[in-house]
């Protein structure tokens, strides 16, 4: 089978739709508003699914790997924007090295654990 996809998008929960919201804006993502309770948040091609919805087992164990060029610099540039200070749930924990690459991870409001990372070429 060969597969022609354009994208792959998850579905993220929110426990609370507007801060999520909020947060992701101030992150730097664009948002594009689906319906009251549904968004979508990107940054150029890629993007992910906002939605009013919360169940504590699914998005505790929610997690997203956001691959970039240069994590350093994604690093500066985002603890610059001290969401970790302007959001209570947020928490940034810095730059870990490994032997395929390097990445941080920040938790959003909900608890989402997201991987900012680069690879090793």
């Amino acid at each position: 089978m060969e597969h022609r996809a354009r994208s792959i998008r998850t579905f993220l929960g929110a426990k609370n739709f507007q801060l999520s919201r909020q947060f992701y804006s101030d992150w730097g993502f664009e948002e594009d508003r689906i319906s009251e309770n549904l968004s979508f948040f990107h940054s150029q091609r890629f993007g992910f699914y906002l939605q009013d919805y919360y169940v504590k087992k699914w998005v505790d164990n929610s997690m997203v790997f956001l691959e970039v060029d240069d994590v350093e610099r994604y690093w500066e540039e985002l603890s610059n924007l001290r969401l970790d200070e302007k959001y209570d749930r947020v928490r940034i924990i810095p730059i870990k090295k490994f032997d395929w690459g390097q990445e941080f991870y920040i938790h959003d409001p909900s608890g989402i654990l997201w991987h900012v990372g680069e690879f090793f070429t």
